[in-house]
């Protein structure tokens, strides 16, 4: 039996292992046994955590994941609290948990899954444990959602809520003007902001690579490439002319990147909010953010 052959018939029997149990078996030093299991990781025979115990990750068979639960002591307290809140509920609505509890949610990667799910024209975030397959994750989602679109009915007379044929046809004209008044505005809006963002990127010798249509007037996506005294980087660059940012805006970008396997470029022309000012400062520092 060969080298890599002996590591992975020790995981099968064992679970999740460390690389100084890789290394024991294998009769080497740690350094070898970590290179072993890297070229393990690169034919995608095993998986990494990035759950750490004792400031090493975890190789395991794919399959083999509801066996990390065996670990979860090595979290932080709060971590462990997300964890143990996110399986009981099976799915969480990120905006409405207390911030250390969304920090914590971000951190334990192998137990949460971002979803991002737009609806009413704004984007939210919701955490999936991550054995929940995808189809009750969709009908928990639709539940909630339809619970919100809900709201109670006051008892109100019938003659306050009926008007005059007069007074709708005069209501729905109005609006109809506001609407369109709206819509041209939000054009322009954009289209200076967009001239902003090419301004930007000229003056900092940005290149473009691709430009990502969106359907929303106030923001804009790119494909980027930096120039770095390590060589040309590309980023996936999110452009906001949102006079607020807020933490949820950074979340959902760095998914959007995450999802591109992209390092996030945020560029804005507004401000942040104090949480997420701490979230670029903590989870999400790595984030290369500039303002117009």
């Amino acid at each position: 039996m060969g080298v890599n052959e002996r590591i992975i018939s020790l995981i099968k029997e064992k679970g999740p292992i460390l690389p100084v149990q890789a290394a024991k078996e294998i009769n080497e030093n740690i350094l070898m046994a970590s290179a072993r299991l890297s070229e393990l990781i690169a034919s995608k025979h095993l998986k990494i955590s990035s759950l750490k115990v004792g400031g090493s990750p975890l190789y395991y068979l794919p399959g083999q994941e509801e066996k990390l639960q065996n670990f979860v002591n090595s979290l932080r307290e709060i971590e462990k609290k997300a964890f143990l809140l996110l399986r009981q509920e099976k799915l969480l609505e990120d905006s409405l948990q207390e911030p250390a509890i969304r920090v914590a949610l971000r951190n334990i990667q192998d137990f949460s899954v971002p979803l991002q799910v737009t609806y009413n024209n704004k984007n939210d975030i919701f955490w999936k444990w991550y054995l929940l397959g995808n189809k009750e994750a969709e009908t928990l989602i639709n539940n909630l959602l339809s619970k919100k679109e809900q709201r109670p009915q006051e008892e109100t007379k019938t003659d306050e809520l009926q008007l005059k044929d007069t007074q709708k046809d005069k209501a729905i004209k109005e609006e109809s003007k506001k609407d369109a008044s709206k819509k041209y505005a939000k054009t322009a809006d954009k289209t200076q902001f967009l001239r902003e963002i090419i301004s930007f990127f000229n003056k900092n010798n940005i290149q473009t690579i691709e430009t990502i249509p969106t359907k929303k007037n106030f923001e804009a996506d790119f494909i980027i490439e930096l120039s770095t005294p390590i060589g040309n980087i590309k980023y996936f660059c999110k452009s906001k002319n949102k006079k607020i940012v807020n933490d949820a805006d950074l979340s959902s970008a760095a998914i959007q990147a995450q999802s591109k396997n992209l390092p996030l470029f945020f560029l804005t022309n507004g401000n942040l909010t104090k949480q997420a000012k701490e979230m670029l400062n903590n989870e999400l520092k790595n984030i290369a953010f500039k303002t117009l």
